[in-house]
């Protein structure tokens, strides 16, 4: 999870990446931190039913200690994975993401309003998945990707 902030006011984002191809498979955005982290797991375990052995690499903020998340992902069968404090390792890959989208998508513009921040990582996103290519994936956009090697 991470915050950007437009003027006076802030916007929160939870993300869901696929390490296996660095899709961005679930998002969510508001203007609270609370329920943010379970909101974004639960809007992508119903696009996605079959989450069984899923790993599910954090960092140590507190939504990701607390009681309702620890019992939460269990019960999909979806398993933590949480290294021990000041270890970045497990998250490295989700602040990658987050530094790409704030330099390519934020910071270039004068954002002036939470719709147009929203808007914008909207954006952003279906570009990071559909449109940006990557050296990992052979030159090929996480889509792509995930299409040629599941066809």
């Amino acid at each position: 999870m991470t915050q950007y902030r437009v003027l006076d006011e802030k916007i929160c984002l939870s993300a869901i990446k696929y390490l296996w191809n660095n899709e961005i498979v679930g998002y969510q955005i508001s203007r609270t931190m609370n329920p943010l982290v379970l909101e974004t797991f639960r809007k992508s375990f119903d696009k996605h039913k079959d989450v069984t052995g899923l790993i599910v690499h954090s960092d140590q903020g507190s939504h990701y200690t607390s009681r309702a998340y620890h019992d939460m992902l269990p019960q999909v069968g979806a398993q933590i994975s949480m290294s021990r404090r000041g270890n970045c390792y497990d998250n490295a890959s989700m602040e990658s993401f987050f530094s790409h989208l704030t330099v390519e998508a934020l910071y270039p513009y004068d954002i002036r309003s939470i719709d147009e921040a929203q808007r914008r990582i909207k954006e952003y996103i279906r570009f990071y998945n559909e449109d940006r290519a990557q050296r990992k994936l052979n030159k090929l956009t996480p889509v792509e990707y995930r299409n040629q090697l599941v066809a």
